[in-house]
């Protein structure tokens, strides 16, 4: 009887139209991947194995498997949306079990946790402020608090001094200067040649200049340097020399400045609370050439306290938090995870995966490392279901679906003819 060879045939059918349905269904799913019915003929077999003039008993389902192709890349406006270009999945944590999504539509919680809608958080490797890596692995949290303030530890000057300069008319006084006193005191524009000022930052994060004062001596290419710090001498005089070529000698190198014992002053000239500060001024690039005195480059190492106020992610997955005050900060780098065996994963839902035998271990690295994909900021993988070839296996379905059940219709009017049989 071929009843059960049709009846068969349309279970198979109507699987396949069911597995169809659902990929046109999430045609528009971030991260969807559609998937496709492998069916395998049935044969009645025996001990001594099938005739060769065996009859099939039909079809079934062998297994629905998924396609991890790569989906169309669309732009967003979220930078915290991510979308793989290559292979791996994002790792995401949902209460310590790992699982795996290609959708990375992300979103912070109440608590500064980067994850998904499902509460799956995004898991990164542990990263130093420089995005090096140092070991481990976190869920993503970022800290909307303010940063600490770092004291200037070091400031790096770079100038031309200008070789034809010649000796100030007016000395620069022993005493020094100091801003705050009873009457204040200030250099005279005719005791320097030249002049230039940086903000450096004290314990507290509160911003001070520092304003370096440079003398031509009666010595042929010799200078003297003077710092004050909010008007108020700190050292000096510290004597620069250079050699005949406008170079700095190399057994003076590094030529550096040493402030010491700086106490931070407020606005009416008293300490502010913040530490006794000691920090070095590196003047190791300066020339002496017969231009005009310039200033190309100015560096210190201190900052004030700041509030974020961005976040971006590099093409290698490192998480950058911007603050307020310029500085930068990396919380972490997106860790992927590739599988031997991808369509082995066990689907769970939301647009996730979880780790199946099948699969075997997941493999993890960064983005960019041992063939993984680049993680592209601002943007989405869309479904890789193609409409046009969903419905065009949907017809081609519905007519496995017709022709099976059309095998019932004749061997039924086939039993009809035997039993009307005189």
């Amino acid at each position: 009887m071929s009843f059960d060879t049709a009846i068969s045939g349309i279970k198979a059918a109507a699987t396949n139209l069911g597995i169809i349905g659902n990929n046109i269904a999430n045609a528009s799913t971030t991260g969807f991947k559609y998937s496709r019915g492998e069916f395998a003929d049935l044969f009645a077999t025996s001990k001594l194995g099938t005739g060769s003039n065996a009859i099939g008993k039909g079809v079934s389902v062998k297994s629905v498997n998924q396609s991890f192709t790569q989906g169309n890349i669309t732009f967003t406006d979220n930078v915290l949306d991510m979308a793989i270009s290559g292979t791996g999945f994002f790792v995401l944590s949902d209460n310590g079990t790992q699982l795996y999504s290609r959708a990375g539509n992300f979103q912070v919680d109440r608590n500064g946790f980067v994850g998904n809608s499902s509460g799956h958080r995004l898991m990164v490797f542990n990263t130093n402020t420089d995005g090096d890596p140092s070991g481990g692995i976190s869920e993503l949290q970022i800290d909307t608090s303010q940063i600490q303030p770092r004291a200037t530890g070091q400031a790096d000057f770079v100038a031309n001094l200008d070789s034809r300069e010649v000796a100030p008319t007016v000395a620069w006084p022993g005493a020094g200067f100091d801003a705050f006193a009873a009457p204040p005191t200030q250099p005279d524009p005719d005791m320097f040649n030249h002049s230039t000022a940086a903000t450096i930052y004290d314990s507290l994060g509160n911003a001070h200049t520092l304003s370096l004062y440079f003398v031509k001596t009666a010595t042929g290419n010799e200078w003297e340097i003077h710092s004050l710090i909010d008007g108020v001498s700190q050292s000096g005089p510290d004597t620069l020399t250079f050699n005949s070529d406008g170079l700095i000698d190399s057994a003076s190198l590094p030529f550096e400045v040493s402030v010491t014992g700086w106490t931070p002053l407020d606005s009416t000239g008293a300490a502010n609370g913040a530490s006794v500060q000691d920090f070095t001024v590196d003047l190791s690039d300066f020339t002496q050439f017969g231009d005009t005195f310039s200033v190309t480059d100015i560096d210190q190492d201190g900052f004030a306290t700041g509030q974020l106020t961005g976040v971006e992610v590099g093409e290698t997955g490192v998480v950058f938090a911007r603050f307020s005050n310029g500085q930068s900060r990396a919380l972490g780098q997106v860790a992927l995870a590739d599988f031997s065996n991808a369509a082995g994963l066990q689907p769970q839902g939301n647009s996730v995966w979880s780790e199946s035998f099948a699969s075997g271990q997941p493999i993890l690295g960064g983005p960019g490392a041992g063939g993984l994909g680049l993680v592209q900021a601002g943007a989405l993988e869309e479904s890789n279901v193609e409409i046009t070839q969903e419905l065009v296996n949907m017809i081609v379905a519905q007519r496995n679906f017709q022709a099976n059940a059309k095998v019932i219709q004749t061997q039924d009017a086939v039993n009809q003819t035997v039993i009307n049989l005189r």
